[in-house]
């Protein structure tokens, strides 16, 4: 591909910026040198790459990654044998630590399979070397006295021998007899050996080794006789020290190279995934998205904006080419922004085979082409302007010989420079021989004729960009199928230009030029129309739009109003069950006493139970009548606990809860015998609801005056009212409360004839169940009992079996 043109569209400063963002200089580098690439497979993987670190820089952050570099050569180095330097360690040590990084960073939220994973699971970290090479290693000069034992023990005894060379030379020094010798009062190093300035005149009277002499001369550094050995021990240990060093970058140096092969695998992702790093930073500074890629030769660019300007000054533009028409020729007054528009749709596909995500609408798709040819001047520029028609021929000859298939040209100001009837013939002929090609075409010109020939070309459309007259600004928005007009005439006028001076040129026009200007005109007339038809019909969806939501939201109402209503019917059904088995049990004892009665004959007693049966049967053919009650408002809950006692709202039905919420926030509760699956927003705090007497039947008011409760006030006799409830609730109770509980809970199931009942005691500490459990072997009507099994509530309910 010819990088030139390229540049031309300014793709270099826009790698240049991604660049910035790169922690490694390596891959600086390799980005600086970042080509478009023309396989559309490959564009497709490398855009999914960035877009799938831009997503994990999103939700993730940066990752903590730090600068390396040219350490893949050092463990190239390290196998072949060099030894590495401290320095060098401490490099390697940081790519071990960004392998490590970067992995972490990866795996800090959940997410399916990404097109990067080969890259991240290609870092191989070492934390234990490189914990090891960091701890013992501090400075590119400085090795930890922790590196070794035996580095520990030299340093020891090196500041030990230090400490006494240095106590008997500051008492050298202190003393008066040979502190007159001294032309200082200090202690320096001369050669690693410790000395004491002495007086030249003197130097007889303090015995020793002479290592250095002042530039004067007047002083000598003299190693005294005393210290002579200590520093002979010193050099001796400091070489030691050395000798062990070198040891430690050995060893250091050999670990390394057995990881070579694998470092150098990871590293290289390292570097790949700092670019994709760098990318993806740069599509979050531009807002940019993925654009889809397209296999054949077209392209649609949804609300793009370019890069390189200010995005609160940038108008976004639609451009597409390639499906109903290969060519568009722009037309508008100057400084309209047709330039622009060239360089944002040229950038912006090279920006695509590069890998960057692009600033347009993600709805937007690019194709892949081999060659970008460009041929695009600044007409603000003083330079362009004195460039010649030759210069420009130049370019489109170059064009001419790289122009084929799957290549995008860009011309701006095509034929300008020269006579403009055959300026014009000329961009014609370009034009119709680059087409031939089967080259993307994109083309400015103010030349009438182009527009003519694009409104009489199938597959060349005009387009226009559009001007405010009245504040003679651009719009810089891009109207495709209109052709523009250069409004020079206007623009004069309102620039001040005589009115006489227009109108006599306004004669020069040549007729077709009068027509066409009419024509133009016309056409930006109906334009107008257009746009308010696009608003009134714009207008129109929105309202449709809300309409359609209305009967969304109605339709939804009533698929909930009939959902209460069958819920409700059911919950009818399920409470008449529970009055006929209670009616039933009653019934039963009136139909006995009825039996017993021998004041009447067979034939009156079979004429009453006729009459009961008859009576009862009403009642029960009354109560399945639904009556919808809708769901009235209520707080839900936030949390439950195991065996915490809630309420069913749409139900108004008390339960138990068997088990936390699920993933889909659903919550096993038990209701009576019944076990489901309710969510956790359809639950509420259950309600002290008052429980209404029911009327009792005559056999029950018979069955009460024989079974009175003696405790009543002023004697009266209360009746025990049978029920089929299977459970007893003691949630929350303690054992003093639960227990007579529990006694009465057994009677009332005696005197209804059931056989097993529910005690749901929780599981707690346990106390509450081991009480129960005592009390029921006591009580003479118990035959059996057990724990619940999976379903009935297991350790938090008692299962009891009446006699």
């Amino acid at each position: 591909m010819e990088t030139s043109y390229l540049k031309t569209l300014e793709l270099d400063k826009i790698i240049a910026r991604a660049a910035e963002g790169c922690v490694c200089k390596e891959a600086h580098e390799m980005l600086l040198a970042l080509q478009p690439q023309c396989d559309p497979d490959e564009v497709r993987y490398a855009l999914e790459q960035t877009d799938a670190i831009n997503t994990l820089l999103i939700k993730n952050g940066s990752p903590r990654f730090g600068g390396v570099e040219n350490v893949s050569q050092l463990a190239a180095r390290a196998v072949k044998g060099g030894v590495l330097s401290m320095g060098e360690l401490l490099m390697v040590a940081g790519a071990l630590r960004n392998f490590q990084n970067l992995s972490s960073w990866y795996g800090a939220s959940e997410h399916d399979a990404l097109p990067t994973d080969d890259l991240f699971y290609a870092l191989a970290p070492q934390p234990s070397l490189e914990q090891q090479i960091s701890s013992a290693i501090l400075a590119p000069d400085a090795m930890a006295d922790t590196a070794s034992h035996t580095l520990n023990d030299l340093r020891k005894k090196i500041r030990a021998t230090e400490n006494s060379i240095r106590d008997r030379l500051e008492s050298m020094v202190r003393n008066m007899d040979t502190s007159k010798y001294l032309q200082e009062s200090v202690v320096s190093m001369r050669n690693g050996r410790y000395v004491v300035p002495v007086k030249s005149e003197y130097r007889s009277e303090v015995s020793g080794i002479i290592h250095d002499v002042s530039s004067t001369g007047a002083t000598v550094f003299v190693e005294p006789q005393a210290v002579v050995e200590a520093n002979a021990r010193i050099l001796q240990y400091r070489a030691q020290e050395a000798q062990e060093i070198e040891r430690i970058l050995v060893a250091f140096t050999a670990q390394v190279a057995a990881i070579e092969p694998q470092f150098q695998y990871s590293y290289k992702a390292m570097l790949e995934i700092d670019i994709l790093l760098a990318k993806a930073r740069l599509a979050l500074d531009l807002k940019a998205f993925k654009p889809a890629v397209r296999t054949d030769n077209s392209f649609s660019l949804i609300r793009a904006r370019h890069p390189l300007i200010d995005p609160k000054k940038c108008v976004p533009v639609d451009i597409a080419l390639g499906r109903e028409y290969d060519s568009l020729i722009i037309t508008g007054p100057n400084t309209g922004g047709k330039t622009v528009t060239l360089k944002t749709a040229g950038l912006l596909c090279a920006m695509a085979q590069c890998g960057f995500l692009i600033p347009a609408d993600e709805r937007s798709e690019i194709c892949v082409f081999d060659e970008f040819l460009v041929d695009i001047g600044d007409e603000q520029s003083i330079e362009q302007s004195l460039s010649t028609f030759s210069g420009h021929m130049k370019k489109i000859t170059g064009i001419l010989e790289l122009a084929m298939p799957h290549t995008l040209v860009l011309l701006d100001e095509l034929g300008a420079g020269t006579d403009p009837a055959e300026g014009a013939a000329l961009a014609v002929a370009i034009i119709e021989e680059l087409r031939r090609r089967g080259v993307l075409l994109m083309a400015t010109t103010h030349y009438a004729e182009l527009k003519v020939f694009a409104l009489e070309t199938k597959g060349v459309v005009n387009a226009s960009c559009e001007f405010d007259l009245e504040t003679l600004r651009p719009t810089y928005k891009l109207s495709v199928g209109v052709p523009g007009k250069s409004n020079a005439f206007l623009i004069s006028e309102k620039l001040g230009i005589p009115e006489r001076v227009i109108e006599a040129a306004q004669q020069h026009l040549s007729a077709e030029d009068k027509r066409l200007d009419a024509v133009l005109g016309q056409l930006d007339d109906l334009k107008l129309q257009l746009k308010e038809s696009q608003n009134e019909v714009e207008e129109l969806k929105n309202e449709a739009s809300h309409q359609l939501e209305a009967a969304q939201k109605k339709r939804d109402e009533l698929i909930q109003q009939g959902e209460n209503e069958l819920e409700a019917a059911r919950a009818k059904a399920r409470a008449l069950a529970q009055q006929v088995e209670s009616q039933a049990y009653a019934l039963t004892d009136e139909l006995r006493q009825l039996q017993k009665d021998e004041r009447m004959s067979t034939q009156q007693k079979a004429q009453r139970a006729r009459e009961i049966a008859k009576k009862e049967s009403e009642k029960l053919f009354i109560g399945t009548e639904v009556v919808h009650n809708p769901v009235k408002e209520f707080v839900p809950l936030k949390e439950v606990k195991v065996g915490q006692e809630v309420c069913i709202a749409e139900l108004n039905q008390l339960a138990t809860v068997l088990a936390l919420p699920d993933k889909n926030g659903d919550v096993l509760v038990r209701a009576g015998i019944i076990k489901t699956k309710v969510p956790l927003k359809g639950l509420k705090q259950p309600e002290k609801l008052v429980k209404e007497k029911k009327p009792q039947t005559k056999a029950q008011q018979r069955y009460s005056r024989l079974t009175g409760d003696a405790n009543r006030p002023n004697g009266r006799v209360e009746r025990v009212q049978r029920s089929a409830k299977m459970e007893c609730n003691l949630l929350g109770l303690t054992v003093d409360e639960a227990l007579p509980e529990v006694d009465s809970f057994i009677d009332h199931a005696i005197l209804n004839g059931q056989t097993v009942v529910y005690l749901i005691h929780g599981n707690g500490t346990g106390a509450l169940r081991t009480a129960i459990h005592k009390h029921l072997r006591g009580n003479r009507m118990v035959k059996s009992f057990r724990l619940g099994r999976y379903g009935e509530g297991e350790s938090g309910v008692t299962v009891v079996e009446l006699k």
